[in-house]
């Protein structure tokens, strides 16, 4: 059965995040009713045509349980990507947990790179200058929108 496992005993709280271009970060509480022993275990795929992969890099708790993961070469497609975190116990079954993301829409987008700022004295103007940051995806390099926020001058 889809919902096999003992009630209580999935993840709950996932989140991911994007971050530093290439770097995913996701992370997830244990089952308030799980068991002591219960372990899980982080699968994933970038879209539909990609094969599965589990975690390689598990973020631990105090009781070595895995409650996290950091992904590398992350690249982001145009199809959402598919998270399982599955569980296991010698005391019982442990429900499994998915969901689908788009995962441009979990992603921290760096700041922009050489910004100057040139004030002159005497003058109420400044020219504010920077180059946009390296982006995750070529197709939207040109997307980039900035807002500017002078706290004082």
């Amino acid at each position: 059965p889809v919902f096999a496992g003992m009630n209580g005993s999935a993840i709950e709280n996932f989140s991911c995040v994007i971050y530093n271009i290439f770097l995913m970060n996701c992370t997830w509480q244990a089952g308030r009713d799980a068991p002591a022993d219960t372990q899980y275990f982080l699968y994933w795929q970038e879209s539909r045509d990609e094969e599965e992969m589990e975690c390689e890099l598990y973020i631990k708790d105090e009781h070595f349980r895995n409650t996290g993961c950091i992904f590398q070469n992350v690249r982001i497609g145009l199809e959402e990507a598919y998270f399982l975190v599955n569980g296991s116990s010698k005391d019982s079954l442990i429900q499994f947990y998915d969901e689908y993301i788009d995962l441009y829409k979990i992603e921290i987008l760096p700041a922009p790179l050489n910004v100057i700022a040139d004030c002159p004295r005497g003058s109420a103007d400044c020219i504010i200058t920077w180059h946009p940051p390296f982006p995750s995806r070529e197709e939207d390099a040109g997307c980039f929108q900035y807002e500017i926020s002078i706290q004082n001058k």
